[in-house]
């Protein structure tokens, strides 16, 4: 029995230009072969973002990926494989088992002879079908993503916030800011000497001493 694989990867490129990317990419999965799921994109003050999502056949899958990296500076990438094999082949057994319960429920109801035995066997057809209708989607959906495997790739390019421009200040205001400052000059100053009081005290007790002594000798 053949591997039943799933291969799946996540790339965030940082590119210069956003819009000539996205167009890059477009070219890029076409001639791969490929196609593009979902996609959405974002911009914030720092960044503009797109992301989208990109089928493509596991043959090709190392191409695409090589060609995706040419768009700008890969800052992340990330790859995983998963080994379905043993869940591919558990469905596919259990839908097999499924539709041959249907068909003996179908012969039991061709014969039954009560409207209970009747709406019995058709209560269980139906829970049957339930079950092999879920099976079957399961089915599906891993038939799909090993046949494509899934690139989820997200572009951003930064953008320059704008600088401020400087105020331009009024000769008034100019003329104010400076009688501010000077005012608060002259009250940094008194405030000061304030602090200052016991030193000044101190000095002409001194001065006063000095005076004494030198009138004394004369």
């Amino acid at each position: 029995m053949a591997r039943q694989l799933i291969y799946r990867a996540d790339v965030d490129i940082k590119v210069q230009d956003l819009a000539r990317a996205v167009t890059r990419v477009d070219s890029i999965v076409r001639r791969s072969g490929s196609w593009l799921g979902a996609s959405a994109q974002s911009r914030s003050d720092e960044e503009w973002r797109q992301e989208m999502t990109i089928r493509v056949q596991p043959a090709k899958f190392t191409g695409l990926m090589a060609g995706l990296s040419t768009l700008g500076t890969v800052e992340r990438k990330s790859m995983t494989s998963q080994d379905v094999t043993a869940e591919h082949a558990d469905v596919a057994a259990r839908i097999r088992t499924k539709r041959a319960l249907e068909q003996r429920y179908i012969g039991l109801l061709s014969q039954a002879k009560k409207v209970s035995e009747v709406l019995e066997i058709e209560a269980k057809i139906g829970q049957v079908r339930e079950e092999i209708e879920s099976a079957e989607s399961r089915f599906k959906a891993l038939n799909d993503q090993v046949a494509y495997s899934t690139i989820t790739l997200k572009l951003y390019q930064p953008l320059a916030l704008p600088t401020p421009d400087a105020p331009v200040l009024s000769f008034g205001s100019r003329v104010a800011e400076a009688f501010y400052g000077g005012w608060q000059l002259v009250t940094g100053l008194a405030i000061g000497l304030v602090y200052l009081w016991p030193l000044l005290l101190l000095g002409g007790v001194v001065y006063w001493l000095v005076r004494r002594w030198q009138q004394a000798r004369a």
